[in-house]
């Protein structure tokens, strides 16, 4: 029950978004899936999960990012906020 939560939670809150209205992300230096995609499977998560990454990019900013699981198990990224490693 615990492990189905966080999917239904991430689940409910993308079921509002739409992609026609953002354009796609392009993975950078740092992202999982810059140079194609990871060649390990996640194959224990339940797809629609949620997979988040940080990483300093190349001028030292903090970069958050958020991959969904697609059902042929690649990982979309679908989110990306960069801002300074401490915020005021």
């Amino acid at each position: 029950m615990k492990a189905l939560l966080p999917a239904l939670f991430a689940a409910a809150l993308l079921a509002g978004c739409s992609s026609a209205d953002t354009p796609a992300l392009d993975a950078i230096p740092g992202s999982i899936t810059y140079g194609g995609q990871p060649r390990t499977k996640l194959t224990k998560s339940p797809v629609g999960s949620a997979v988040y990454n940080q990483f300093y990019n190349g001028t030292g900013q903090r970069v958050e990012e958020t991959y969904i699981l697609q059902p042929d198990r690649s990982l979309k990224l679908v989110r990306r906020v960069i801002g300074p490693d401490f915020p005021d």
